[in-house]
Parts: structure tokens; C-alpha cells; sequence
């Protein structure tokens, strides 16, 4: 399942990581596994910042270009913020542990995904980012069952246009 949306704006992207967690915390109550594509600047840690406050979180959300995961403890979940850009060698996820980041409750959201291929737990959903003029389209792919309920869930949400 595939669906498609145009975001006006950064409260727009927001939004959708904001309607994506309420779908996750009320419906599902399970954790999800996203790798988000897109070009510097197209949206991906503005729309995981609209889902980390919507599961709750108070404060800032920043991007962990440095740090590889920012967690957000907000119990009964983990939230992770993950940001392969600068990885240089995908074994380092291992040094890091990275099978442990994901569980029944853990929700992650990944940039740049293809620099941890073979690593990395796979995805529940991609969602592609990219520009249109001064807004950005989103494109939303379910990879898995849990996947295809959380856009199912999310259509009733907002309105989008299947492919």
C-alpha cells in the first residue's frame, strides 16, 4: 500500500508525524520501524519531531547527525532517532548494538537507511520525502503487515491519493 501527500509547509510535516504517532500510540499499540528518504533539508527530522512530541515528548528534538540515535524515553515507549548520514562503516552499528534499539515498543525512525543495509531491522514503512517547488511531497510505503494497518489507519486521518 502506498499513499501520497502534499505538505504546505513545516507545520504541515509536523502534522504528519504528529497524526502518525497518534495512529501508533491509540490504534496499533505497537512499536514501528520507519526509514525516512529524502534530500538534506527535505522534511525527515521536521516530520520525526512532529512524531516524538506526539508520543508525548516536552522538550527539544534535534537531529543526531553526530551521535548516530537520539532516544526519547516516553514510557510504555522508546522512541529513536536515528542518523546514518555520517556513518562511515555499517559494523559500527554493531558496535553500538544496534538489535537492541528495536522491540514490541520501540518506534525508530532512520534517515539515510542504505548506509546500514544489512544491519538494520526492516522497515514497517518508507516514507520518501522530496521537494515540489516551495512544498514537499511525501510518499508513505508499507513494507509489512503492521505497515499497511498504520496507513490504512493514517487514511482516515488525512486525505491522500492511493498508487
Amino acid at each position: 500500500m502506498k499513499k501520497q501527500y502534499f505538505l504546505a509547509d513545516e507545520a504541515a510535516t509536523v502534522g504528519l508525524g504528529t497524526a502518525l504517532a497518534e495512529v501508533v500510540k491509540r490504534d496499533i499499540q505497537k512499536g514501528i520501524t520507519v526509514y525516512l528518504n529524502g534530500d538534506l533539508g527535505a522534511g525527515k527530522t521536521t516530520l520525526t519531531r512532529g512524531f516524538v512530541r506526539g508520543m508525548g515528548h516536552q522538550g527539544n528534538v534535534k537531529s543526531p547527525t553526530y551521535t548516530l540515535v537520539e532516544p526519547y524515553e516516553l514510557s510504555p515507549w522508546q522512541v529513536y532517532h536515528f542518523d546514518l548520514y555520517r556513518l562511515a562503516d555499517p559494523e559500527e552499528l554493531e558496535f553500538m548494538g544496534i538489535r537492541d534499539y528495536f522491540s514490541d515498543n520501540s518506534c525508530s525512525f532512520i534517515e539515510w537507511p542504505e548506509k546500514g543495509q544489512g544491519l538494520l531491522a526492516g522497515p514497517d514503512l518508507i516514507i520518501d520525502l522530496a521537494y515540489q517547488e516551495e512544498q514537499r511531497t511525501v510518499s508513505l510505503t508499507s513494507q509489512s503487515e503492521l505497515g499497511n494497518q498504520v496507513l490504512a489507519t493514517l487514511a482516515a486521518h488525512l486525505q491522500g491519493t492511493d498508487e
